[in-house]
């Protein structure tokens, strides 16, 4: 299994959305393993509201059916949590990056409405993975963000520990659009609100769509770093040299006439 004693960064840099899966069965023992290392992700104040409801075989395809007939006839999505109602700006911009990077992959020209069609079918299917991770919190939360928050770092902790264990996963709302049929195969309580689900299974490597790395901006984009000019002079205090990759805000703050 090449997921196997995998060291943290390969894990971390290493794993992509995976979106072809082997029809491989996934054995209970594995995906016990890779759920214990999920819920060691931390939550406020410990509260751990989370839980899996972990679903394959003819309880997953019946999902998949009635999800796709749903869809397709045009009644309208029924998830459990609010979703965005279309990106804009950047977000939008990030959003058909990798969609082009996707497409491109998997040969779908822009004007092929068949092939377009058929990967959005792929997506209320679960893109056929073996099993699905239908990922829930306590409904009592509803009105707390910070539970969507905590299930945020779970989701995280499980795809990153299947990728350890040499599954791959896609995280997958289209899936659950049709939240009632979910819950009827699932057998969710009502105490418990749908959050998201996760598509997991073993890679099929010949899949020209999981040869994709979608793009991250870099860390000079994302993190502003406040204080740490002393520390820098302190550390080469002969030196009048300027770290290169520091922010325009670290800069400003060496001048005492500002």
């Amino acid at each position: 299994n090449k997921g196997l004693n995998m060291d943290f960064d390969d894990v971390i840099k290493g794993r992509r959305s995976t979106r072809g899966f082997l029809p491989k069965p996934v054995s209970r023992e594995v995906l016990e393993d890779v759920v214990d290392l999920a819920i060691r992700s931390p939550s406020s104040m410990n509260t751990q509201p989370w839980h899996f409801h972990i679903i394959t075989g003819e309880a997953l395809d019946n999902i998949r059916k009635e999800n796709t007939e749903k869809n397709i006839a045009g009644i309208p999505p029924s998830r459990e949590i609010r979703s965005p109602n279309g990106y804009e700006g950047v977000h939008r911009e990030r959003q058909i990056e990798v969609a082009i990077q996707l497409f491109k992959e998997m040969g779908i020209q822009r004007d092929d409405k068949e092939l377009r069609n058929d990967w959005v079918l792929r997506g209320f299917r679960q893109f056929d993975a073996p099993v699905a991770v239908v990922v829930t919190f306590d409904s009592i939360l509803k009105d707390d963000d910070i539970s969507k928050f905590d299930c945020g770092a779970v989701v995280n902790g499980l795809v990153n520990a299947g990728w350890s264990r040499g599954l791959g996963a896609v995280i997958n709302s289209q899936g659950i659009m049709q939240s009632p049929v979910v819950r009827r195969y699932a057998n969710i309580p009502d105490d418990e609100i749908i959050m998201i689900c996760v598509a997991m299974g073993y890679p099929d490597d010949s899949f020209p769509a999981n040869k994709v790395v979608s793009n991250r901006r870099p860390v000079s984009e994302v993190a502003k770093f406040i204080g740490f000019w002393n520390y820098l002079i302190n550390a080469a205090p002969n030196s009048n040299k300027i770290p290169s990759g520091l922010s325009i805000n670290i800069i400003i703050a060496r001048s005492p006439i500002l």
